[in-house]
């Protein structure tokens, strides 16, 4: 099955693979951080914003927020969360704007769908263009030297008497700018066993190497990933939150 199909297909199972994520927490970690760096404007839009669960969180703040994906049945869902919200079927490397934004989030590490150092940069700059004045590009990444291919997250969710186990890891080979994510899904219902096995290619950089791609158009800070606290990237973790102004 292919990458395309397969995200499609589990498109409503979207949610649970992601039931362990504190959306509010993200959320408000990067409002509070466009509060100290942006601009204090409010509009807003989110990046690979799946079925809308952080749009949801920045419309009940106050924003004027809203979201795009390459994915049509994710972006349903997400108009059925956030109905006043606006979502449009786009591609985060090239996508056009109303009028210029705020904020643009990307969350998830979904910068990474990025596949290729040429689209990272065609991203950069779109968001760039897209950033009214003072504006703010906020969003999570991964350092490649710094990926562990044992490691890995999992946790487990039901749905109409059906328990899903969910698990997830970075996979890197050591050289190049690709990288993966690995994905494997089971489903077990009434005695039957389901399983899917994906993975999601993906950019691969370390965090000196996105700093110079955004330092000519974006002021850069660089923080640890922790949603609940704001502190300085320690130069040392390999997950960080990046906070980029535009110049």
């Amino acid at each position: 099955m292919s990458r395309t199909a397969l995200y499609t297909d589990l498109s409503g199972y979207y949610d649970l693979m992601c039931a362990d994520i504190n959306y509010q927490a993200q959320s408000q970690s990067l409002q509070r951080l466009h509060h100290i760096f942006g601009n204090q404007g409010t509009r807003h839009l989110d990046l690979a914003c799946g079925t809308g669960p952080h749009v949801r969180h920045f419309l009940d703040a106050g924003f004027d927020s809203s979201g795009l994906d390459i994915n049509q049945p994710m972006l349903d869902l997400a108009a059925k969360r956030c109905p006043e919200a606006r979502f449009t079927l786009q591609n985060m490397c090239d996508f056009e704007v109303e009028a210029p934004l705020d904020l643009i989030t990307c969350f998830l590490y979904s910068l990474h769908y990025c596949d290729g150092i040429a689209n990272l940069k065609a991203c950069i700059a779109q968001v760039h263009r897209a950033l009214g004045s003072g504006g703010v590009f906020a969003f999570n990444a991964v350092d490649r030297l710094k990926i562990d291919n044992s490691s890995s997250v999992s946790h487990s969710a039901s749905q109409d008497d059906a328990l899903f186990w969910f698990r997830s890891g970075w996979h890197y080979g050591g050289e190049g700018e690709r990288q993966s994510l690995r994905l494997h899904i089971e489903r077990h219902h009434q005695g039957d066993i389901a399983f899917w096995q994906d993975e999601h290619p993906m950019v691969a950089v370390t965090f000196a190497e996105l700093e110079a791609l955004l330092a000519p158009l974006f002021e850069v800070h660089i923080f640890e990933h922790d949603y609940d606290k704001i502190l300085p990237w320690d130069q040392a973790s390999g997950n960080a939150i990046f906070v980029c102004v535009k110049r």
